[in-house]
């Protein structure tokens, strides 16, 4: 079965996967930071007062990489302000209250003739809807799909793996919109003309491949996109991992990239973003959302951008018991919160809502064990680099590939003193990356 070196076996508790995906009503209030991608922030296109429709443009950057970003409800400007932000602590944002009714932009329209688009106009239509990568880094998407001339790609894959435990939004968009992700993935295959394509799921969802496998032979599709059953071990949705694990190239370390290898990887979720906006002229204004753990009804839900996780702690009846952290994502990649008042944003897969902190155990002596050896994904040495770190040792630190490490936990996991390995990685590369920008 298809996998890759390392990785770990936690506790899934994929608590959410036979849950339908509900619509969230309309938020009384959105905010939409100017940050939601990887790349240059937007400047505001709106101003207090101003009143705007759902789909329109409401901020954008003049930097090829970066993304657009629109109005997820129709209403009134109150402001342009700094306000919390779930990965950059609070960022300036635009806030929008709602008139409660959904009024369309007149650019939001359905298309006909999609196969006579040329592929220039597919990606200038994927750029102007503001979509990015759905799986949680939010690279701007028409920049994935324009590399450059001498990087020739020749293989694309559709990651349905989401290994992240608790998180479910992309296993249900799976079963209930095949049709409009294998749309999407078309989309994206005409503009590459990759000569291999795969939808890689792992075996813990038999449901999804099994569907895929259907929908692909009833769209004639079979012998063009293979779907790629999946060994369930965590983090097999990690890019670099799915391209081994698929096809069995390795990414360059030292800032590698797929590209690097002749691969184009995308979110099933990405696809059906691209579906909505190449068919039915949609922006990205809304996305699916796991909320889970300690709440008193855990969901899947679509929610537009911008909505506070407030309002979707709210529509799922409310807390459970004591809380100890809102994590924004999953237990393992997440980022802990200190208010619920953050907003979605386009990376904003799940929200967990953890139960009361029990005491953590005492962080001791590394005891030279090499767990964290064997299970990481990236084939780093993690203790060398936390010990480099903490002696602020940042040189030694980046001979052992600290850049290289995407974070995914598996070495803190493991490790039987606790140490929080990844802390100490997060704080090398941070210095490591501050001397670059001098």
């Amino acid at each position: 079965m298809a996998s890759f070196i390392g990785g770990i076996h936690p506790v899934y508790n994929k608590i959410t996967r036979k849950n339908k995906i509900e619509v969230t009503p309309l938020p009384k209030k959105v905010i939409l930071p100017l940050q939601q991608h990887i790349g240059a922030p937007c400047e505001s296109l709106v101003k207090e007062g101003d009143l705007v429709k759902v789909g329109q443009k409401i901020a954008e950057s003049k930097g090829f990489v970066s993304a657009p970003i629109h109005a997820s409800v129709s209403g009134k400007v109150l402001g342009i302000a700094k306000s919390p932000h779930p990965v950059l602590g609070e960022c300036n944002s635009i806030i929008i209250e709602s008139t409660g009714k959904i009024e369309w932009d007149e650019s939001v329209k359905k298309r006909d003739n999609i196969e006579n688009l040329t592929k220039d106009e597919l990606k200038q239509i994927i750029k102007e809807a503001g979509i990015v990568g759905l799986g949680g880094a939010a690279f701007p998407t028409h920049v994935k799909l324009s590399p450059p001339q001498e990087k020739k790609i020749d293989t694309v894959i559709l990651n349905g793996a989401e290994c992240e435990p608790y998180l479910t939004c992309d296993h249900r968009l799976m079963l209930e919109q095949p049709e409009k992700i294998i749309k999407g993935f078309e989309i994206i295959i005409k503009i590459l003309e990759p000569k291999q394509c795969y939808i890689g799921i792992e075996d813990n969802k038999e449901n999804a491949i099994a569907l895929f496998e259907e929908k692909l032979q009833d769209l004639n599709l079979q012998d063009k996109i293979k779907v790629v059953r999946l060994k369930t071990v965590y983090p097999q949705g990690a890019e670099k991992n799915l391209i081994y694990s698929i096809i069995k190239r390795k990414v360059p370390n030292a800032g590698g990239l797929p590209m690097d290898v002749g691969v184009v990887v995308q979110n099933v979720g990405t696809a059906k973003a691209i579906y909505d906006a190449i068919y039915d002229g949609k922006p990205l204004i809304e996305r699916i959302v796991t909320v889970t753990g300690a709440v008193k009804e855990p969901k899947n839900l679509l929610v537009r951008l911008g909505t506070p996780v407030k309002d979707l702690i709210e529509f799922c009846q409310g807390y459970e018991g004591s809380t100890g952290k809102i994590i924004s994502g999953g237990p393992m990649m997440g980022i802990a919160q200190y208010t619920d008042e953050i907003p979605i944003i386009k990376g904003s897969s799940g929200v967990l809502v953890q139960r009361e902190e029990v005491i953590k155990e005492q962080e001791r002596d590394c005891i030279r064990c090499g767990r964290c050896i064997d299970v990481c994904p990236m084939q780093l040495m993690p203790t060398m680099i936390s010990q480099y770190a903490q002696k602020d040792d940042f040189d030694n630190a980046n001979e052992y590939f600290a850049l290289d490490c995407y974070e995914c936990g598996c070495c803190s996991y493991v490790c039987p003193s606790k140490i929080p390995l990844v802390h100490y990685i997060k704080y090398a590369k941070a210095e490591l990356m501050k001397r670059k920008k001098k």
